[in-house]
């Protein structure tokens, strides 16, 4: 009984921490340098505003997004 769940505990978790580690990424320009980054935070506003108003859920996806951007050229 008590095997069963450790076990069931276990495979919970294991199935539970990637979405618990996801990331999000945006698409930030900084207001001093007005270069365009990527961030893993949401921009602020103030030191960093968001391009666009969109997270994306890769690094890929963000840097596509980046390069298309109009403000990031």
């Amino acid at each position: 009984m008590l095997c069963r769940t450790i076990i069931s505990a276990v495979a919970v978790s294991l199935l539970t921490m990637p979405a618990l580690a996801a990331t999000d990424y945006w698409v930030a320009k900084s207001a001093s340098t007005k270069k365009c980054e990527i961030v893993e935070k949401k921009p602020d506003g103030k030191t960093t505003m968001e391009v666009g108003m969109v997270h994306y859920k890769t690094m890929a996806q963000a840097e596509t997004a980046m390069k298309a951007s109009a403000d990031c050229k």
